[in-house]
């Protein structure tokens, strides 16, 4: 404790040097100490779940060496000179405080700099890309190494997220887009493309570097107020170190890290700290997506493990690319961006009574509403707009719909207030579970499909059951059969009639289905109460031939 005291009296000391002319900013930047700062959360990221990640395992090899398991004892005059040496616009000062992140990286947790060094190998390039078309220092590309050890998913326990860390104000204030199925702040491109004009803008505010980082990280408004703290120094030009006492605790130890950060990933060889190669070179390129598609299916068709996807996606929050809402962007291994082009049809097609998103819109309302199936429970999403009235408010409309003010506000761009004749998009989300009746039809069905034993011919209330349920088989009058991404699978039969379906009927209404993995066409024939020969007759089929997603016609 009294050593703690000591420290901090002298750091205290030390930041009262600036008003004196007896020592520049870098000879006083050296003598800085404080054991009171505060570790980011990245450096308590766990290791062993990242060795989980799929690129991790699949595209980098450590070149673990047996005698490099320990760091090597360093200098002062070392590390200064190689901090000085390092090829940043930036200044890279060292002191004890710069020293004790350096030790923390290189010692402590040199693990998470071998795995950070594995992604940096994907992540790097990307970063360099958006702030060399910003014209900001390259070096700028090691913040994401403390904001978020390049974890595209990281989360902090103020609710930042993404490589860069940001905060939803910030981000949608930088034009990034965030709701239930996206989150741009977990795009490597577009928030790499954010930070870099973010901190372009912090720089230009302050004209100082050091105060532009220490800006990312605690906002523009405390960086201000330190400086405004600290007094105009006779004049003299503030930098982070001529503040440092007066910034948030949480601040005080960014810019030394961001200083450590830099050195490792310059240095971890000097440091025995294994490097990471690539087994095999990830190039990728993107496509525009237009049509609503889940990641599990691109898997399906175009054989790429899903995890691979989600990986070079991270935007995508719940596995769907809602390209039906405007296009949207999806990054592939290069090699299979072609294939992707040619097998569009096939993946919105593939078990599509799993996948598709049905939607009915009332014509008198605008009532726009979508059910999907997520397992144990039936979601139903209705949007619908709202044209305000005089006296009406953000709150007095989120409780006469029912919503949350939170979800208002954040349906409609995150706004705080209303006029009158504006028009407010209201979104009300159900969720009901199914029934244990439900549930266990779908596990015997999917438990027949399993062994290839297609349940007994069924009768017309038995088919019936099927389109109502909706959950393994679409059946829709011919009629009314569209494509599922033109118009969603609607209800042939939403409720059952009183009296069941007679023959004649059945034979002239041909049904639409979806062939799933497992289907025969002896199977389907069985199973619909029919003959092979009367499907490829209805089809125009000359052999027996069918694959996952194509649909065919029975009667």
């Amino acid at each position: 404790m009294i050593k703690r005291l000591i420290s901090y009296i002298a750091a205290v000391v030390i930041i009262s040097v600036p008003q004196m002319n007896s020592a520049s900013i870098l000879e006083l930047s050296r003598q800085f100490t404080d054991s009171t700062i505060i570790v980011p959360e990245s450096m308590e990221t766990d290791v062993h779940q990242m060795m989980e990640n799929w690129y991790l395992r699949n595209y980098v090899e450590m070149d673990r060496d047996a005698d490099a398991s320990k760091d090597v004892a360093l200098t002062d005059e070392l590390l200064i000179k190689r901090l000085s040496t390092m090829p940043t616009v930036i200044e890279m000062p060292y002191n004890s405080i710069v020293r004790s992140y350096i030790e923390m990286y290189t010692q402590r947790r040199r693990q998470l700099v071998e795995n950070m060094l594995g992604m940096s190998l994907y992540y790097m390039p990307i970063f360099e890309e958006a702030l060399e078309r910003e014209g900001v220092p390259l070096e700028l590309k090691y913040l994401p190494i403390i904001e978020s050890a390049l974890n595209p998913d990281a989360v902090s326990k103020a609710g930042a997220t993404g490589l860069w860390q940001f905060m939803i104000p910030t981000a949608r204030g930088l034009g990034l887009e965030i709701n239930s199925l996206i989150d741009e702040r977990r795009d490597p491109y577009k928030s790499s493309e954010s930070a870099a004009k973010y901190l372009k803008q912090l720089y230009s505010i302050f004209n100082d570097w050091s105060l532009a980082i220490a800006a990312y990280n605690c906002g523009p408004g405390n960086v201000t107020k330190a400086l405004k703290r600290a007094g105009d120094g006779d004049g003299k030009k503030r930098d982070f170190w001529d503040i440092y006492n007066y910034l948030p605790k949480e601040t005080r130890g960014y810019v030394p890290c961001f200083i450590a950060a830099t050195y490792v990933m310059t240095y971890y060889p000097e440091h025995n700290i294994s490097p990471a190669l690539a087994k095999r070179p990830l190039i990728t390129d993107s496509v525009h997506v237009t049509r609503r598609v889940h990641l599990q299916q691109i898997s399906d068709v175009l054989n790429i493990p899903v995890e691979e996807i989600k990986i070079l996606n991270p935007q995508y929050r719940e596995s769907y690319i809602p390209g039906d809402i405007r296009p949207y962007s999806l990054v592939l291994p290069s090699k299979q961006i072609y294939s992707y082009l040619v097998s569009e049809d096939s993946i919105s097609n593939h078990d599509i009574a799993q996948y598709a998103r049905r939607l009915t819109v009332d014509p008198e309302t605008g009532l726009v509403e979508s059910v999907r199936d997520d397992g144990d429970y039936i979601i139903t999403e209705k949007t619908q707009w709202h044209k305000v009235k005089r006296g009406e408010t953000l709150t007095s409309i989120a409780k006469n719909y029912g919503v949350t003010l939170a979800s208002l506000k954040e349906a409609n761009g995150g706004i705080s207030s209303v006029k009158r004749g504006q028009s407010l998009k209201i979104v009300t989300i159900q969720k009901v579970k199914k029934t244990k009746e439900q549930l266990a039809q779908e596990q015997a069905e999917r438990d027949a499909e399993g062994v290839g034993a297609p349940p007994a011919q069924a009768t017309d209330d038995q088919l019936l059951s099927e389109v109502n349920t909706g959950t393994e088989v679409v059946l829709v009058d011919q009629e009314n059969s569209v494509a599922a991404d033109s118009k969603p699978a609607a209800s042939a039969a939403t409720t059952k009639p009183s009296q069941p379906v007679s023959s004649a009927t059945q034979s002239n209404a041909p049904l639409t289905i979806t062939i799933k993995k497992g289907d025969t066409l002896t199977a389907l024939a069985k199973r619909y109460g029919t003959t092979v020969a009367k499907i490829k007759q209805l089809n125009g089929m000359t052999n027996d031939n069918i694959r996952i997603g194509q649909k065919l016609k029975i009667r």
